[in-house]
């Protein structure tokens, strides 16, 4: 397992959990954060700065203390955008260390094999297993723990919690999946923790939340249960949570937990289709390519993560493509509620689908629907750098009316000789397969946007034609598409 440098001791009773209440006997207590800067760096604490209060509501909808929080694009509403690699595996089981929605950093790659595992994963991997079958009631349970033992946390979660019901056991199978992959799940847990900072999530929220996954998965796995079981999980969770914990403490040295923004233009494309563009309180660094989460105010610590439409701009303007999905909390509040003057919430900037500037490689990006959102931002990101380098996109839509954005695109490519923009139109969704009629690929990097069975097809397609799998980056396709978005 990866190196415990910030975990405790494990205690040696197992758990005698049976649902009633416990103070948790002091387990998962994490050590003082890193000492916070005293001059020089101002505190930017999200209770402090002024912005409305959102207005008292109730629901939410994908969002999970337990969840994995994968990079969405611009296409959907749903957990996060952007991994690096092909793979798209579900967040850490980190996701079920905190009392609140898990952010959206880029989802876990597919880590290499180890020779062995470590003992410690071979125990969760058995708990996992004995589990499984009983996933919902594991999420269940663990929600109820929570909220009577600890009743002050559960303001930190949106009042409707149907749609967490099995993003407890992605994020824990993840987690034993990369247990022993330290390069692989620190990054993550790094962002996660930051991305924890907008919910209010504090370092002493952490042991509550591995109390009751402990009495959780003890009443569950009860066949596989044991001491030394419960020492490994111990030891687990102690170390994923203090990663969180500190990189939250030390990204409270530089940003605020998350900034407020006024919508100043609200362009509806088709009835179920508009560009909302926002001015932040003060400057948001980003990267063309990234995500962030975002709150308005009919929907209270409901976020969901959409994908930067342009690259960061001089104006400090930030625009997003939103599709309202059926049911769809957060993208028809957007669509067909926002207006300009409302004041929305915006989390920290994440995701890795980002173009290398070291390189000359060719761009080979496949954006389906409101996909083609971050693949116009990495374009005008190329333009920005000038370099020609050449940039082949694919536009899917299942029908002219869906090509909401090709008037820009088509702009684009008037301006860069280096730009190609191929409108693909097929009710069938068949977007990856056009790129067969085009190429050779070999030498370039591939950027995938757009509905999940886009990505999956896509990926596949971009193997077959020879491009390697450490060159396709995507957005995680796990969690694009969340209920009552």
């Amino acid at each position: 397992m990866f190196e415990a440098r910030h975990s405790m001791e494990a205690p040696t009773t197992t758990s005698a959990d049976d649902g009633t209440a416990g103070d948790g006997g002091g387990w998962f207590t994490p050590r003082r954060p890193p000492q916070r800067q005293e001059e020089g760096v101002p505190r930017q604490s999200g209770a402090s700065r002024p912005g409305p209060e959102p207005a008292p509501a109730h629901e939410r909808a994908g969002e999970r203390i337990a969840a994995p929080a994968p990079a969405t694009t611009a296409t959907t509403e749903g957990p996060a955008p952007s991994t690096t690699t092909a793979r798209s595996a579900p967040s850490a089981a980190a996701t079920a260390t905190a009392p609140a929605p898990a952010p959206s950093p880029a989802p876990l790659p597919q880590a290499e094999p180890t020779a062995k595992a470590s003992p410690d994963a071979v125990l969760v991997q058995r708990t996992m297993a004995e589990v499984g079958p009983v996933a919902d009631k594991v999420t269940s349970y663990f929600y109820a723990l929570l909220f009577t033992r600890h009743p002050d946390l559960r303001g930190l979660f949106p009042a409707a919690m149907d749609t967490q019901r099995d993003r407890l056991l992605k994020a824990l199978l993840t987690a034993a999946e990369h247990i022993d992959h330290t390069d692989v799940l620190v990054s993550y847990l790094k962002n996660l923790g930051r991305g924890h900072r907008k919910y209010g999530t504090r370092p002493e929220h952490y042991p509550a939340v591995g109390e009751c996954l402990i009495g959780s998965l003890s009443r569950y796995a009860s066949a596989v249960w044991d001491e030394e079981t419960e020492a490994a999980w111990v030891r687990t969770y102690t170390t994923i949570s203090q990663v969180m914990i500190d990189a939250a403490a030390e990204d409270e040295l530089r940003a605020p937990a998350w900034w407020y923004a006024e919508v100043v233009s609200h362009d509806l494309r088709t009835p179920d289709i508009a560009v909302v563009t926002v001015r932040p309180d003060q400057p948001y660094p980003f990267l063309a390519g990234q995500y962030t989460s975002l709150e308005t105010p009919w929907w209270p610590r409901i976020w969901r993560n959409y994908s930067f439409a342009s690259a960061p701009r001089s104006d400090g303007l930030l625009s997003f493509h939103v599709k309202a999905v059926p049911a769809g909390w957060v993208s028809n509040a957007l669509v067909h509620h926002a207006r300009p003057g409302d004041i929305l919430r915006l989390g920290p900037p994440a995701g890795s689908m980002t173009v290398d500037h070291t390189t000359d490689s060719g761009l080979l990006c496949l954006g389906g629907g409101t996909g083609i959102a971050p693949i116009k931002a990495l374009v005008e990101d190329v333009a920005e750098h000038g370099r020609r380098r050449p940039v082949e996109v694919f536009y899917g839509a299942r029908t002219d009316h869906d090509l909401y954005d090709i008037d820009t695109m088509l702009r684009l490519q008037q301006a860069h000789p280096w730009l190609a923009v191929r409108p693909v139109v097929d009710q069938r969704a068949q977007l990856p397969d056009a790129v067969r009629e085009y190429g050779p690929w070999n030498e370039y990097d591939a950027y995938l946007s757009g509905p999940p069975g886009m990505i999956r097809s896509g990926v596949d397609t971009l193997r077959d034609v020879g491009i390697p799998e450490g060159r396709i980056r995507h957005d995680s396709v796990e969690d694009l598409v969340a209920p009552g978005g």
